[in-house]
C-alpha cells in the first residue's frame, strides 16, 4: 500500500515537473534587458508561460548556440538587425517556423522567406540633417550624397557597424556592385571629418555644425531629440520617387534544437500582435513591424515614408561583398 501511494506521489511530482519545464520558454536576447523584460513580463501573465533569458552581443550569442548544438537550453534568438538574422539562418541555427499568426501580421519583406526569423520591430536608416545650414529642397537620395555639393559636408557612422554594412549590402541587392561602389568612394570623399563610433556622437557633430549631413538609424535620433529637443536637427525620407528608404529589424527565430517549440511559437506570435507590437517598437521607439499597429505619436511625428520593398534578407545575403566593398573604399 505504502509503495503505491509513494509510487502515486513521485509520478505526481514527475509529472508537475514535466508540466512546469512545459510551461516555460527560453530566449537568447541581442536586446538589452531593460528593453526586453516588460514585454516578457506581459506575456507570461497573459499566458502563464515563463519566460528566461539571457542577453549578450549577437556574436557570442551565436557562438554559444554552435557550441552548445543539441544540448542547447534557448528556444528563441532575438537579435537586432537581419544581416544577424541571416547569418544565424545560415550557420543552421533556427528551424522554419509555418504561423499563419506571423505569415497575417509581418509583411513578407520583413521576414525570411523561408520562415526561419521574423521581423518584429522597423528601424529605418534614413538621412539626418541640420536644419540650419540644409533645406529639405537640398536632398534627395542616398546617392546624391555622393555629389560634389556635399564636399566636406557629410558625416558617418563607421563601416564596422552592421547597420552600415547592411545598408550598403541591399544598395548592392538593388544597384549592383560597381554603382554602389562608386557611391561610397564620393561618400568617403565628402567626408568632413573621420568617421563616429556612434550615431548619435555624429548627430551631435552635425548639430554642432562639424558638418552638415548624415545617415543615421531613426530610433537614434529619437532618444537624441528626447533628451534635447531644440537640437537644429530633422529627418528627411530619401529615394522616395525610386527605391525606397533602407529599412531593417529587430527580429526573432526558433532555434532548432529548441526544447519547447510551441512556447517558442506562442512568444514569437504574441510579440507581433497588438499588444506586443506596441511594446516592442515603442519601449525604443522604433517602427511596429506589424502594418496594423500605429506607431507611438513620437514616431508617428516625424512623418510617413515609403519602404525599400526588398526582403531584407538581402542584408545578410550581400553582406561580406559590402564589407569588402567599404574596405576598398578606405571607408574605415
Amino acid at each position: 500500500m505504502y509503495c503505491r501511494f509513494f509510487a502515486a506521489m513521485l509520478l505526481s511530482s514527475l509529472m508537475a515537473t514535466v508540466s512546469h519545464a512545459a510551461e516555460e520558454v527560453v530566449v537568447y536576447s541581442a536586446r538589452i534587458e531593460q528593453l526586453i523584460k516588460p514585454m516578457f513580463d506581459a506575456f507570461t501573465q497573459d499566458t502563464g508561460i515563463a519566460v528566461r533569458f539571457i542577453t549578450d552581443k549577437e556574436g557570442p550569442l551565436m557562438e554559444r548556440l554552435k557550441a552548445e548544438g543539441a544540448s542547447t537550453p534557448a528556444d528563441i534568438l532575438l537579435t537586432v538587425d537581419a544581416g544577424n538574422l541571416w547569418q544565424a539562418a545560415n550557420a543552421g541555427l533556427l528551424k522554419p517556423v509555418a504561423s499563419q499568426v506571423l505569415d497575417g501580421n509581418i509583411p513578407p519583406h520583413l521576414k525570411d522567406p523561408n520562415g526561419q526569423w521574423f521581423g518584429l520591430s522597423v528601424r529605418a536608416r534614413t538621412i539626418v540633417y541640420n536644419t540650419q545650414k540644409v533645406k529639405p529642397a537640398d536632398l534627395s537620395t542616398y546617392e546624391d550624397l555622393a555629389s560634389p555639393k556635399w564636399k566636406g559636408r557629410l558625416c558617418l557612422r563607421t563601416s564596422k557597424k552592421v547597420y552600415n554594412q547592411s545598408l550598403v549590402a541591399m544598395m548592392i541587392a538593388e544597384k549592383g556592385e560597381a554603382e554602389t561602389e562608386r557611391t561610397v568612394k564620393s561618400w568617403v570623399n565628402n567626408l568632413a571629418t573621420d568617421v563616429f563610433p556612434d550615431d548619435t556622437k555624429m548627430m551631435e557633430s552635425i548639430a554642432a555644425g562639424q558638418c552638415d549631413v548624415g545617415i543615421t538609424n531613426t530610433y537614434y535620433y529619437g532618444r537624441l531629440i528626447e533628451k534635447n529637443p531644440k537640437l537644429p536637427l530633422a529627418l528627411f525620407w530619401p529615394n522616395q520617387e525610386s527605391s525606397g528608404v533602407h529599412v531593417n529589424v529587430s527580429g526573432a527565430g526558433v532555434v532548432k534544437h529548441a526544447k519547447h517549440e510551441k512556447n517558442a511559437i506562442r512568444l514569437i506570435e504574441w510579440l507581433s500582435s497588438e499588444t506586443g507590437q506596441k511594446m516592442f517598437a515603442d519601449v525604443n521607439l522604433e517602427y511596429p513591424a506589424n502594418p496594423k499597429i500605429k506607431p507611438d505619436p513620437v514616431v508617428a511625428s516625424w512623418g510617413d515614408f515609403k519602404h525599400n520593398p526588398i526582403n531584407i534578407a538581402k542584408a545578410g545575403e550581400f553582406q561580406a561583398a559590402a564589407v569588402r566593398l567599404m574596405d576598398r573604399a578606405r571607408y574605415k
